[in-house]
């Protein structure tokens, strides 16, 4: 409509990106890049990923090996966004918590969280995501044997993290040892393998049929 600003909607319920105490641009990233990984993994899928899953992911890992944080935080939005469309499986949790759909256009009052201050409304995202954190790292340990990846000896960070969380919150002592896990993951879990799009219909001339080519 007239006088509208020309931007895409802003994605609310994104990760938050955790201040830079709680470790380097990468970090920030892995933390959403290594479960990305791995919920395409989950056994819910009955093949290999799509390439419209898989290509985002590719994306974020060239752009950390490039030192790209920007483009790969723009990455992963997409793919948290494209992960949240309705033709995919439904999504368990906690790795649903990965999904983020762009909301209709509402009335700012409508947001619950609307007569909070920013400094408030920081600190309540980085507090959710820190407990998101705990729940795929506490998956991620489930998961592993199934997909026959060893994580017994970084088990216990998670135990680490999670009793720091408690007792001191999203500080830099918590992001440690929840860093050091997900370098783990991203070490020993590869990329899934996109499945082949199907080759386009070859285009003939007009007036032969398929059976005469």
């Amino acid at each position: 409509m007239p006088g509208a600003p020309n931007k895409p909607p802003t994605i609310e319920g994104a990760p938050p990106t955790p201040a830079t105490e709680g470790g380097e641009k990468r970090q920030h990233a892995l933390r959403r890049l290594a479960p990305d990984r791995l919920v395409l993994r989950l056994p819910i899928w009955r093949g290999p990923p799509s390439p419209d899953l898989v290509k985002p992911l590719e994306r974020v890992a060239q752009a950390l090996g490039s030192g790209e944080f920007p483009e790969a935080e723009r990455a992963l939005d997409q793919f948290s966004v494209r992960l949240a469309e309705p033709r995919w499986p439904t999504i368990p949790e906690p790795w649903v918590r990965l999904r983020v759909s762009i909301p209709a256009p509402q009335p700012p009052h409508w947001d619950p969280d609307f007569k909070l201050t920013s400094a408030e409304r920081e600190t309540k995202r980085t507090q959710e995501w820190a407990d998101t954190q705990i729940r795929l790292l506490r998956a991620t340990l489930d998961l592993a044997p199934s997909l026959k990846v060893d994580l017994a000896d970084v088990a216990p960070r998670v135990d680490e993290a999670e009793a720091v969380l408690g007792r001191e919150g999203p500080g830099p002592a918590f992001w440690s040892p929840v860093d050091h896990v997900w370098e783990a993951v991203e070490a020993r879990v590869s990329l899934p393998v996109a499945a082949a799009r199907p080759a386009p219909a070859a285009k003939l001339p007009p007036g032969i049929a398929p059976e005469e080519a």
